[in-house]
């Protein structure tokens, strides 16, 4: 649709309104989409997701003990140590 013939993008009361609304409608009425750019969002807290992880009693000490050397919480603590190492394969894995 040319530029002069998309329409307003209409102000809505709630989040639940404005889906419902964008669930019923093209959104390429409104907005174009060629004109679109691919834009970053750095400042976005990551999606979390509670995992069971089964590990030996001795490690999670070590690790606590770490941790306590860091001042940090173990479970941060793992957190770092498993974002360095998916680091490390991943970079591995792209110049195999």
């Amino acid at each position: 649709m040319p530029k002069s013939k998309r329409k307003p993008v209409p102000s809505f009361a709630s989040e639940d309104q404005e889906r419902a609304f964008w669930a019923s409608h093209d959104s390429t009425d409104f907005v174009d989409w060629t004109k679109a750019e691919p834009r970053s969002f750095p400042n976005l807290k990551p999606t979390l997701r509670t995992i069971s992880l089964r590990l030996p009693e001795a490690m999670i000490g070590q690790l606590k003990v770490l941790a306590n050397k860091r001042d940090i919480p173990y479970q941060s603590l793992l957190k770092q140590f498993l974002a360095e190492r998916l680091r490390q394969e991943l970079s591995k894995a792209a110049g195999a």
